[in-house]
């Protein structure tokens, strides 16, 4: 078991820690007792850097899940919604779109301090630093960003006006409240005067092109964020993290995608978090973008605008996670976070700025 500080064992000890843990284990075995979920003492272990969500894996007798929750509050508003994240992915199941499949949600704050959901886990790779060895190899690579590309076309192909989904979000005024709402974040959170933030803002209002179509937008679409079956052909097995799901621009995906996107040559961010796909064998950002649009035929010429927004965003939302390790919430990420964040933050919206001046 892993969790260090994060984990207390009983709410007895959790009412005696000074920062609130993210899992109280007795009172989660409550809870999956209640709900039918295994049975036994559980096991945890913590999965990923947890800079932004948390996520647990949590075996039993009887079951193997995953347990996703928000970090500590405060949190800023209209973000970490378990609930609402939950909910979608149980919307877009029957589409034949591969989520992981929803078992329970809980929204009551008692449990664990804040709304969490269980999933089923699925055993799988998702591919970072390094590349798994069946998916190794020129053909390999080529064909995972390929499925990169192909996975994206899927979910923007999703009619979103059709039944429940229509109710996710308001695709008219997406691009303007994007902005806004990023702005309007970074004056609620900012622990630092960054000028670039409030230029790039600018710059974004004035030359916001016009929406060509709307889509499902994932808003977190990177190849970190695909799992892949273990064997046989290269296939997505799930599509994980929906938080900032909704119906809006497309191109605000495709935009993050490629903006996030490592490839030789190009300066690296620390929004890069699959660092092989810069290796020989994987398409380029440009080549993702041409098998992208052979489905949808739409004007790109404005492509540069969302990538620029796409790194401006997450400028804003890593100074988010830099003012909590400001104020001692060290667990997210470890001691190392905030001298990361310190210089990648300025380095995101350098980036930015550079995708700005590509704009025809």
């Amino acid at each position: 078991m892993t969790g260090g500080g994060d984990v207390a064992r009983t709410a007895a000890e959790a009412e005696r820690m000074e920062v609130p843990p993210l899992l109280v284990v007795d009172r989660l075995e409550e809870y999956l007792d209640a709900s039918g979920i295994g049975t036994g003492p559980l096991h945890w272990h913590r999965i990923g850097d947890g800079q932004s969500n948390v996520t647990f894996r949590i075996k039993r007798r009887g079951a193997d899940v995953v347990l996703r929750r928000g970090p500590r509050p405060p949190l800023p508003p209209s973000t970490h919604d378990m609930v609402r994240e939950a909910h979608l992915q149980q919307l877009l199941a029957p589409w034949g779109i591969p989520v992981p499949k929803i078992l329970a949600v809980c929204a009551d704050t008692h449990v664990l301090g804040g709304p969490f959901y269980l999933m089923k886990f699925l055993d799988g790779d998702v591919v970072t630093d390094t590349v798994p060895a069946h998916l190794d190899g020129r053909g390999q690579r080529r064909a995972t960003s390929e499925a990169v590309a192909d996975m994206l076309v899927r979910l923007h192909s999703v009619d979103g006006g059709k039944g429940a989904l229509a109710g996710i979000g308001r695709p008219e005024g997406y691009l303007r409240r994007q902005v806004a709402r990023f702005a309007g974040l970074w004056d609620a959170g900012a622990v630092r005067d960054l000028p670039q933030v409030a230029e790039l803002a600018q710059w974004l209002e004035a030359n916001r092109p016009a929406t060509q179509r709307t889509a499902l937008v994932h808003g977190d679409y990177r190849v970190g964020n695909l799992m892949f079956r273990r064997s046989g052909p290269v296939r997505v097995q799930a599509v994980l993290d929906w938080e900032m799901a909704t119906l809006g621009d497309p191109l605000a995906d495709l935009g993050y995608l490629t903006a996030t996107y490592a490839q030789a040559g190009s300066p690296g961010t620390l929004m890069e978090l699959t660092s092989v796909t810069a290796q020989p064998g994987y398409l380029t950002r440009e080549e993702l973008v041409e098998r992208y649009n052979q489905h949808f035929g739409l004007d790109l010429s404005a492509l540069p605008w969302y990538q620029a927004l796409a790194l401006w965003k997450a400028a804003i939302f890593c100074e988010a996670i830099y003012a909590r390790w400001q104020q001692g919430g060290r667990d997210d990420g470890g001691p190392s976070l905030g001298a990361v964040l310190e210089e990648g933050v300025p380095r995101l919206l350098e980036a930015a700025a550079g995708f700005a001046q590509r704009l025809p």
